[in-house]
């Protein structure tokens, strides 16, 4: 392979490689707000085990607070804890999958380096 092949598969696996990261950190990012509406969600359910079964409970809805049964907002609360379960599991393998793809990316851009290096030496 010639020197000018490997400086443009190494620039092209660079900038694949930058864009892997950018994923990565959207996906972290991502998880990290899961984390945080999780952990929202269970000290409201929390909150809920410790109210009488008679307690009022509003739901705000635009400007307004809408009163609410107890049962149908722990079902909510419940619904949503489950729904940000799966996409915390999604997000994971999203993760695990860029995390992945970014080690290979690295070891490529690695190769490609001391092939580089090498073409340089022997045109010396």
């Amino acid at each position: 392979m010639s020197l000018s092949v490997v400086e443009a598969k190494l620039e092209a696996e660079s900038k694949a490689f930058q864009q892997l990261q950018k994923d990565l950190t959207k996906a972290i990012e991502s998880r990290q707000r899961l984390d945080s509406q999780q952990q929202e969600n269970e000290q409201v359910r929390k909150e809920f085990d410790l109210l009488k079964s008679d307690a009022n409970i509003y739901k705000l809805i635009g400007p307004v607070m809408v009163k609410q049964e107890k049962s149908e907002a722990s079902s909510n609360v419940k619904n949503r804890l489950d729904l940000i379960a799966s996409e915390i599991k999604r997000v994971e393998g999203q993760l695990n999958d860029l995390t992945e793809k970014s080690e290979k990316k690295k070891s490529q851009i690695a190769q490609l380096q001391m092939e580089y290096q090498q073409l340089r030496s022997a045109q010396q």
